[in-house]
């Protein structure tokens, strides 16, 4: 939106109290119609049943207004927003199942909400916040970035990135199934043999009296 419209949204028709209509130039005239400008636009973003609640707003900032008041609601609608939001924020758990990606979307929308509502939190409280609640087998990961990394100076974004690549790897060496190092049921039966033949001693006189 351009400036001028926005000025005229939440500041009002513009007054000209030092000459008449009579008097406007081009000038004059396209800053007085900013507010009909405003309001067709406003107008047209507006379903039947928004539209029905402030058709009887005469100006762009009052329809604003009315505006801001049904979609946000009063204080005391704000307040027991926040609450709401803030329970969120404190009783969030990754669940079981649940992929990073689909962690980091959930919790990034408790916390957009809750800066909508004007509570924010540091980096550090938030990247505490996030490692707190993964699950166990997190903890070997999480207590190396909490030593290496200056959480305050941590994005939450940089965070989920860092926590991503990890899962990926996981996942990666999952995958790819055991590790060639690990001797698989034939090599340990073969192991096992040769470790008999070689630490058993051979009894050459009992083999000769049954040749």
């Amino acid at each position: 939106m351009k400036p001028n419209l926005a000025f005229a949204i939440t500041n009002g028709e513009p007054q000209f109290l030092e000459k008449g209509r009579h008097e406007y130039t081009n000038e004059d005239k396209k800053k007085a119609n900013l507010d009909n400008v405003a309001r067709d636009i406003l107008y047209k973003t507006l379903d039947k049943n928004m539209f029905s609640k402030i058709k009887t707003c005469t100006t762009a900032k009052e329809i604003w207004e009315k505006l801001t008041q049904i979609c946000e609601g009063n204080d005391e609608t704000k307040e027991n927003k926040l609450t709401m939001a803030q329970q969120k924020y404190e009783s969030i758990k990754m669940k079981d199942g649940e992929t990073m990606a689909e962690f980091d979307e959930r919790f990034s929308a408790v916390v957009i909400e809750l800066t909508r509502l004007g509570k924010e939190y540091s980096n550090r409280e938030l990247a505490l916040k996030v490692m707190r609640a993964l699950p166990r087998e997190w903890e070997v990961k999480t207590m190396a970035m909490r030593e290496s990394k200056d959480l305050n100076k941590l994005e939450l974004h940089d965070l989920f990135a860092n926590l991503k690549a990890y899962e990926f790897e996981l996942e990666t060496r999952a995958e790819a199934g055991p590790s060639t190092s690990q001797p698989t049921k034939a090599l340990e039966v073969t192991t096992t043999i040769e470790q008999f033949q070689f630490t058993t001693p051979i009894d050459h006189e009992h083999i000769l009296s049954h040749s």
